[in-house]
């Protein structure tokens, strides 16, 4: 099932028109691009236009260290993070990709100011920062955007549940093209800027047996692969050869996350 990139239902120009602080103005385009963003309600989305600060987030940024003090949220737009638990010898795997349908930081308003995890930018694009305290009062006025960040939790926590069961049950051609999948449903087009190095980082297996898979869906006609860039050729194809846990998080963003403003 494709990833649902939901419209925003009212026209936010006439907000936005009367915000022009902070260090890049927040476009209409941009901010619908963001799932989030988008299902703001028209009185808290004001509340934040002034300090919704547009940025680039460029490939392997490290936007959280495990253990720091997080000062920021982010909302993606075209950007993808991934979340990874890093052991003392290095190694690390991926628990959980946020692309434009979510918010990194959660630990935030779920009452934590730290987390055990990095927040590595994954494929580099764009993406809103706001400063965490905005987010930490609103979430306490426990209205609309508690019950949609709650949801937003709720379906994360699916999506980290699934991944640790897809790691340990299913064979690494499942689980790439789980991440392939994964991260296709955040960008506009068909085109992914991962290195097999880094796809090995996220899986948390050897790079031999990430080239091995990828060289099985290239030849397939599902994936064209060259220099760090992935082309999805066939995406119902993948979606025919990956496990059930790709259903299984999506339905769930799907169900969690409905096509309506948020209330």
């Amino acid at each position: 099932m494709p990833f649902l990139r939901r419209p925003r239902k009212i026209d936010i120009n006439a907000a936005l028109s009367d915000f022009f602080r902070g260090p890049v103005f927040a476009s209409s385009h941009e901010i619908q691009l963001n799932l989030l963003l988008a299902a703001l309600p028209d009185a808290e989305l004001k509340r934040w236009l002034p300090d919704l600060e547009l940025i680039e987030m460029p490939l392997g940024q490290v936007l959280y260290e495990s253990g720091a003090i997080e000062t920021n949220v982010y909302f993606p737009t075209s950007a993808i993070v991934s979340l990874l638990y890093v052991m003392k010898n290095g190694d690390a795997s991926e628990i959980a990709v946020v692309g434009n349908e979510g918010i990194i930081g959660i630990s935030l308003f779920m009452g934590g100011n730290s987390t055990p995890s990095h927040a590595i930018v994954q494929s580099a694009g764009k993406g809103y920062r706001l400063k965490a305290q905005i987010v930490k009062d609103e979430f306490e006025r426990a209205g609309p955007v508690t019950h949609l960040l709650l949801r937003y939790t709720q379906a994360l926590i699916t999506q980290m549940s699934q991944i640790a069961v897809c790691t340990r049950h299913h064979s690494i051609d499942q689980q790439l093209c789980r991440c392939l999948l994964l991260s296709l449903d955040r960008l506009p087009g068909n085109d992914l800027v991962m290195t097999q190095q880094r796809i090995a980082n996220v899986l948390g297996v050897r790079r031999e047996g990430v080239t091995e898979s990828a060289n099985k869906l290239q030849k397939a006609g599902l994936i064209r692969y060259s220099r760090g860039r992935i082309t999805v050729l066939d995406r119902m194809g993948l979606e025919r050869r990956v496990c059930e846990c790709y259903a299984v998080i999506q339905g769930e963003y799907d169900r969690l996350l409905p096509m309506e403003l948020a209330a």
